[in-house]
């Protein structure tokens, strides 16, 4: 049996004793899509400092560096595609497995795929808020007013980065007119949490209940090297709750691990819902029910 395969069994099984999940995926899952990851296998960080919260909120410079890179980087965002993983759990919560999936990721992926029951930990990066009146825009008719308002070079050289943006030389940021709100005239920010943000305790509640309710915790794709996933796993670890990890790096959070699963999120997630399909469950009888 090869290590494929061993992963794929060993998660059934686990699923089928552990049948309500909650379901951590981070920036590893959407790499089949395209969309690149934030560390390597080592969980070292991969690309240039990202955007600070309070740098964006109180800094024009910071907003035109974000949106400049934006502009290059949205639409690869915009039309990636969810791969198998996405899928696989869409099928799974329709099969009543999910309690809850929280997502780490901005790119809205899951709910393309078709899942419901999805919080975005750290928002979408197709919504954009206005910081003086909070109306809430789609964010390629940002693009298009980013695209009326000033000349952008080609963008060959460019290299992308995972939350919708791209590196580019800070020369091209100097002279950019920022986007501003179509309603009220406000400054605009992507609908995320930067760096140095903080989540919103009403969504960090949402999560602490559904893994209340669930059976146990499987992170996807994620070295949670950021607090703000990690502390999830902690949780479920202090509740005896066994936390799984699909993962072919390190991760913070392998000492609080049941197991550990290395084999890539796509095949391993298509492959475990065709497995589970063939399982039959055996559950106690109702005493109640007829036989």
């Amino acid at each position: 049996m090869n290590t494929l395969q061993h992963d794929i069994e060993r998660l059934a099984h686990f699923i089928v004793a552990h049948p309500r999940l909650v379901v951590l995926t981070g920036a590893g899952i959407s790499a089949p899509s395209g969309i690149p990851t934030y560390r390597d296998q080592h969980g070292t960080w991969q690309h240039r400092s990202p955007i600070q919260e309070q740098a964006f909120l109180t800094e024009a410079q910071t907003r035109r560096r974000y949106w400049a890179r934006s502009w290059y980087g949205w639409p690869l965002m915009r039309d990636a595609t969810p791969n198998a993983a996405h899928h696989a759990l869409a099928a799974m919560e329709a099969q009543g497995h999910i309690e809850l999936l929280i997502t780490q990721n901005v790119d809205s992926l899951h709910q393309r795929a078709g899942s419901r029951k999805v919080l975005d930990l750290h928002g979408a990066v197709g919504r954009v808020r206005c910081l003086g009146c909070a109306a809430l825009h789609c964010r390629e008719a940002i693009q298009q007013q980013l695209a009326a308002t000033n000349a952008w070079p080609d963008s060959a050289a460019h290299q992308p980065r995972p939350d919708g943006d791209m590196e580019i030389p800070e020369a091209a940021v100097a002279q950019l007119v920022l986007p501003l709100c179509p309603l009220c005239g406000g400054d605009l920010k992507p609908d995320v949490v930067f760096f140095g943000g903080t989540v919103p305790r009403e969504h960090v509640a949402a999560c602490q209940k559904a893994l209340a309710q669930a059976d146990a915790l499987l992170a996807i794709g994620s070295s949670l090297m950021v607090f703000s996933g990690f502390r999830f796993c902690r949780l479920a670890a202090a509740m005896d709750k066994p936390v799984v990890l699909i993962n072919p790096g390190i991760t913070r959070a392998d000492d609080l691990a049941s197991f550990k699963l290395s084999s890539l999120a796509a095949p391993l997630m298509s492959g475990t819902l065709d497995h589970l399909k063939q399982t039959v469950i055996h559950r106690p009888c109702d005493p109640g029910s007829p036989s």
